[in-house]
């Protein structure tokens, strides 16, 4: 059992203003397999003041760039030493499976680790410019102040890391709020953490719900907000923030679309797809759900992908042999199964899937893999997150109506090309508004940055501006001469 009798609070293990729990159950089988406690208002309050203490009064944000570049630097070392245990916690907390856990959960937090203490070692933290009258001029970087990192239940430590580290490396104090769905990976990371040696008061760790989540924007001791989930609790957000002016960054939804162009090869396009459109089961804000295939080659392209949904072995998210997993809660998988309706009352054909249990399921928040073809991009199965593992295959007239299409949407935050010619598709990614593409496959490069256009989001993770984005600018004119 996942069992966790306290919070932490300011560097320390501390016992919650009261006895509300937070009962975690797997996915897989929807029996209880731990519970933490339910941080309040009140716990957010301690951890404020406590990082509002650390920030204005401690020695973090004062310490040399390499002392905190060394101190994230020992939290990666501890993270490393554990990583066998946290894909499985993961794993049997929210049901990613297995694979999916060591590759994409705990396999890109290290990445992430890596690339931000790579980033910081040569970031410009302070530096001399010369002044437009002549005069020099003093440059620094200095950090943004406490910050509010709400995270969600997906892929819980990455979203946490791509948030925190640089938050550290600058020198903010954090008050990090984990999703209910995903407590224990929450306070699992504050035991390393802990390990590491941060000063008192630069690290809370509270997994609660929403209301308490509002409460840690609106609290008066935050001068920034970091957000990761949906477009909707964005835009509640981003209108919270406004109102005092608070800094925030929001990595929100996506609808992302991947051209095929009539260059490529059918099977290689399926087979970069299964990763690209149905990692972390379908569970991921940068899944390529939005295929778009050439109307004269379209039946080739439908058949291969097809093929490759319906050959996924569907599961217990611990078993290495299932490549598609159990959504997180009975609510997710009643809400893919809703979309999976809209999309058959739209007039969508079902070609894999549909409603109902995979085959051999009878327990577990499962959904079947599903495939819709004969999509026109304005159906809701083609705007709206579904967030699970249902595809659509929408066909184009010609490489114009491509973009048209790929753009006609709120979101933009991935997208791919899928072509046997590289630099025209260099030239076609070019003019997709999406923060983030691939040619020929899907990936983050932790040393760039990553966000969205539109309703993706504001702001930008990962390389140099990640960092950017936890510090403040402050220029100091020096006497001429």
């Amino acid at each position: 059992m996942l069992e966790y009798k306290e919070l932490y609070v300011g560097g320390n293990w501390a016992p919650p203003a009261t006895d509300r729990r937070i009962h975690i159950v797997s996915p897989h089988s929807t029996e209880p397999v731990g519970s933490t406690p339910e941080a309040t208002e009140q716990d957010v309050d301690r951890a404020v003041e406590a990082a509002r203490r650390a920030f204005d009064t401690g020695p973090w944000p004062r310490t040399e760039p390499a002392e905190r570049i060394a101190a994230v630097r020992r939290f990666a070392t501890a993270y490393l030493a554990r990583q066998e245990e946290l894909a499985e916690l993961i794993s049997t907390e929210m049901g990613a499976p297995i694979w999916f856990s060591h590759v994409g959960q705990v396999g890109a937090t290290l990445m992430a680790l890596d690339a931000f203490l790579s980033v910081a070692e040569g970031y410009a933290w302070e530096e001399q410019r010369l002044g437009s009258l002549g005069n020099p001029m003093v440059v620094r970087r200095e950090p943004v102040g406490v910050v509010g990192v709400i995270t969600p239940w997906n892929v819980p430590h990455f979203v946490t890391v791509a948030k925190l580290v640089p938050a550290l490396l600058a020198g903010c104090a954090v008050v990090l709020k984990p999703a209910p769905e995903a407590p224990a990976s929450g306070l699992v990371l504050a035991e390393i953490l802990h390990e590491a040696g941060l000063p008192e008061g630069v690290v809370s760790v509270l997994p609660a719900g929403r209301e308490v989540g509002e409460h840690l924007v609106r609290h008066p001791g935050v001068d920034k907000i970091a957000f990761t989930g949906s477009t909707a609790v964005g835009r509640r957000i981003a209108a919270l923030c406004g109102q005092d002016l608070r800094r925030v960054t929001l990595e929100l939804g996506g609808k992302s679309a991947a051209i095929v162009l009539d260059d490529a090869d059918p099977s290689q396009v399926a087979q970069g797809l299964q990763m690209a459109s149905l990692m972390n089961s379908g569970q991921a804000c940068i899944a390529q759900t939005r295929i778009l295939a050439p109307r004269h080659r379209y039946d080739e392209y439908l058949d291969a992908v097809a093929e490759m949904v319906g050959g996924l072995t569907v599961g217990d998210p611990l078993d290495m042999a299932n490549y598609i997993g159990p959504m997180v809660a009975r609510r997710q998988q009643e809400r893919v199964e809703s979309y999976i309706h809209v999309g058959q009352q739209e007039g969508a054909r079902l070609v894999v899937g549909g409603p109902g249990m995979p085959d051999g399921l009878d327990t577990g928040w499962y959904v079947r893999p599903t495939l819709f073809a004969s999509v026109d991009n304005g159906m809701r199965i083609a705007r709206e997150e579904i967030f699970g593992p249902v595809l659509c295959v929408i066909p184009y007239e010609d490489e114009d109506d491509a973009v048209r299409i790929a753009n006609d949407s709120d979101y933009g935050l991935a997208g791919t090309v899928w072509t046997a010619d590289v630099d025209h598709g260099l030239d076609v990614a070019r003019r997709v508004r999406t923060g983030t593409l691939g040619i020929n496959q899907y990936m983050l490069d932790f040393g760039s940055p990553f966000g969205g256009f539109k309703a993706s989001g504001i702001g930008r993770e990962f390389g140099p501006e990640g960092i950017d984005a936890y510090v403040e600018l402050k220029s100091i004119a020096l006497p001429f001469g």
